[in-house]
């Protein structure tokens, strides 16, 4: 089965929001919408990729910050230089690292706040799923 997976919130900062995840990130606009029934959005992915991001504010409404640093993207990068290239576009674009609440992600990633205090993690390495701890039923 090929599932395409959007994850989205909403946020008060749009084009901050917007300015994070493209100019920082590299993600580009794949769409957006103005006064769709009071919402606007923006979705950011890249089109060879299977998921993208939507980020949306709701006119007249207040969305909010996260409600602990804890609320992570994480970006697993393995090739060292892509990864301090992400790193530096970042920093270019004004961005500092945040120090992670978990250690863990400190050891081989940066962590990067946005506007609404959403974190996103450039984690330096691959990801390999993790043996399954229990047989599931079925």
């Amino acid at each position: 089965m090929k599932v395409h997976l959007r994850v989205a919130r909403p946020t008060d900062n749009l084009q901050e929001i917007v300015k994070f995840y493209r100019d920082g990130l590299g993600f580009e606009i794949i769409d957006s919408f103005e006064d769709h029934a009071g919402f606007d959005g923006v979705m950011l992915g890249h089109k060879e990729l299977d998921y993208h991001l939507e980020f949306t504010h709701r006119r007249g409404y207040t969305s909010g910050r996260a409600p602990t640093k804890e609320n992570l993207l994480v970006l697993y990068l393995p090739n060292k230089s892509e990864w301090e290239e992400a790193v530096k576009r970042m920093e270019e674009c004004g961005y500092k690292a945040a120090g992670s609440e978990n250690p863990y992600w400190d050891v081989r990633g940066k962590t990067f706040e946005d506007a609404d205090g959403y974190r996103v993690v450039l984690q330096q390495a691959p990801w390999a799923s993790l043996p399954k701890a229990c047989a599931c039923p079925g």
